[in-house]
């Protein structure tokens, strides 16, 4: 793995620090916070909140991928996704990542000026995604998933839950590579919470470590997610932030390089505190 990446001017040294990717959903519908920020102002304030609290990346989606999730049109997702872009380009000034699986909604996102691609499919929704990623040359998350967010908790039969993961990322890596992808500008996502049933979350979690044979840096998405909220018998996902906090610091451990949350002041701080423990 090259010990680091640049994204707009932000050298990113793999191995050194923990990286915080603020979440701004801009969707009606997500499980912890859709109708939260989707309007223009209201992005823009959480995002200028989450950059003062210490984000290093905000990524940007107006598709929900939540368990049943419906797909929504090209046209709904642009509309929701492109405006915030623009707007949040002109104020801030971290790296913005885009979360989408289609290659329209990516090339239009990094015209308006995001700097990442996060696709929770891997390229596999949608075939022009890789290649287009690849001319865009910029960087992209590879996450693992089965099926679709509308059936994937109906698909969590594994026989070896990491070996399965770590057989899925290499593929897709060698398909990203085939496409033109430069392998020093893939991050990888075990998909907590995607196909994955509880007993297997809380498996990626402590055996993170056996997929940095991949030599790529490791993103890690656990914030609010329901296994946190059968661990603190807390259904609001909103009220599970220390139980993330706890699931963040077991991810740091364990060998993340970046964390996805939706509680960036509180996560700063588990993650300074982390790092200067495990790094």
């Amino acid at each position: 793995m090259s010990d680091n990446l640049i994204i707009r001017g932000r050298c990113f040294q793999w191995g050194q620090r923990t990286y915080l990717m603020g979440v701004l959903n801009v969707t009606p519908d997500s499980f912890s916070d859709g109708g939260d920020f989707n309007s223009t102002s209201a992005a823009l304030a959480q995002a200028q909140a989450m950059v003062a609290a210490g984000a290093d990346i905000i990524d940007v989606g107006g598709q929900s991928t939540r368990p049943g999730a419906e797909q929504i049109t090209l046209t709904e997702e642009l509309e929701r996704v492109i405006p915030i872009i623009e707007v949040l380009r002109r104020e801030i000034t971290v790296p913005i990542s885009v979360d989408t699986t289609r290659a329209t909604v990516a090339k239009a996102a990094i015209e308006a000026g995001a700097d990442i691609v996060n696709d929770i499919s891997s390229g596999t929704f949608d075939s022009e995604m890789l290649p287009a990623v690849a001319s865009l040359d910029v960087p992209i998350v590879l996450m693992h998933i089965r099926g679709t967010p509308q059936m994937m908790q109906q698909m969590t039969e594994y026989e070896d839950v990491l070996g399965e993961i770590a057989s899925f990322l290499t593929r897709r890596i060698v398909t990203a590579t085939k496409a033109g992808i430069n392998l020093e500008k893939i991050i990888l996502d075990p998909g907590i919470g995607f196909a994955k049933n509880y007993e297997q979350n809380l498996e990626i979690l402590r055996n993170l470590r056996s997929l940095t044979f991949l030599n790529c840096p490791i993103l890690v998405g656990v914030s609010r997610k329901s296994f946190i909220g059968r661990i603190l018998n807390q259904p609001d996902p909103k009220a599970r932030i220390w139980g993330t906090a706890a699931a963040c610091c077991a991810a740091i451990a364990n060998g993340a390089d970046i964390l996805r949350i939706h509680d960036v002041k509180e996560m700063r701080e588990v993650s300074l505190v982390a790092d200067t423990l495990f790094r």
